[in-house]
């Protein structure tokens, strides 16, 4: 079946198993811009590409984050009209390139769902309050997730896109400032952390990204986990089987095979601390670089 060219783009800085399946998915006229910081980085050096892959040091970010700068980097040089985004860390169907752009065909802009599998003890904890906030909310929401979005430049205003990516810390973030997407209740296992400290730095990534993208669902998650918290010492058993059902059942919506959802009232209770201690920090580590994230577009790369 006949389809328009597509340009994806993916940052990285090595070769992983994801960038092999997605340039093996290519068609004739399809690219794959391969999008690392520099041609010192590993990716850079991979030999036996084929013709359809490229890959484009970004460089240093400045005033944005590494990502933000890739993407705007691989927005500039992306030859064709549609444009999927995605990442290097998570398995990629031999049919996953032609089945999202067929969803372009039929409903517009789409993207698909992350689930984050926790590869340390802390990430494992919080898989529960993860799937709703990175797996339910996402898809109901109809919040893009750069692991796998497709879009045509004519959905938004590229230029201004552009010039706000290159001045914040998300890419998916500013994405949805700019773009109306549909969410496809199609699930990606993405692996979390490794680390307690790569965990935590993540944590606190993802609470500033919506404390600046979405205020308003700041104050309400943070009110929600007071009100959970507060039934829980109140009624703790009628509290602990409801909280527990009610992720079981996000988790099978979704067809997420874990047993983590029992860990449900653990990690609401522990997301109190660690959301006020999220939102109390100044700096955070992404991608080996510290970030100072002070407002919307005001951001320093610290080091």
């Amino acid at each position: 079946m006949e389809r328009p060219p597509v340009s994806v783009l993916l940052p990285t800085t090595t070769w992983t198993p994801a960038c092999r399946q997605v340039a093996e998915q290519l068609r004739d006229d399809d690219e794959l811009l391969v999008l690392p910081d520099h041609e010192s980085d590993p990716v850079a050096k991979q030999t036996g590409l084929p013709p359809s892959v490229s890959v484009i040091p970004a460089g240093d970010p400045d005033g944005c984050s590494g990502k933000a700068n890739a993407i705007d980097v691989g927005m500039e040089r992306a030859r064709h009209d549609r444009i999927v985004w995605t990442d290097d860390d998570f398995e990629h169907p031999p049919d996953w390139l032609d089945q999202l752009s067929a969803d372009y065909d039929r409903q517009g802009p789409v993207s698909e769902v992350p689930f984050f599998r926790g590869r340390d003890a802390l990430s494992v904890l919080l898989e529960p309050t993860n799937v709703f906030g990175g797996t339910l909310t996402t898809w109901a929401a109809d919040i893009p997730w750069s692991g796998s979005v497709i879009f045509e430049r004519g959905d938004l205003e590229v230029d201004a896109f552009r010039a706000d990516l290159t001045r914040t810390i998300s890419d998916d973030g500013t994405l949805d400032e700019h773009l109306d997407v549909t969410s496809i209740r199609r699930v990606h296992e993405v692996s979390a952390g490794g680390t307690i400290d790569e965990s935590l730095e993540r944590f606190v990534r993802f609470i500033k990204i919506v404390r600046f993208h979405g205020p308003g669902i700041t104050v309400f998650n943070a009110l929600a986990l007071f009100a959970l918290t507060a039934l829980l010492v109140l009624y703790p058993v009628l509290t602990t089987v409801g909280v527990t059902l009610s992720y079981g059942l996000v988790y099978a919506a979704f067809g997420i095979r874990r047993w983590t959802f029992l860990l449900a009232v653990p990690a609401t209770v522990v997301n109190l601390p660690l959301f006020a201690y999220a939102l109390g920090r100044r700096t955070f580590v992404w991608g080996g670089r510290r970030y100072r994230w002070r407002s919307m577009f005001d951001v320093e790369v610290v080091e």
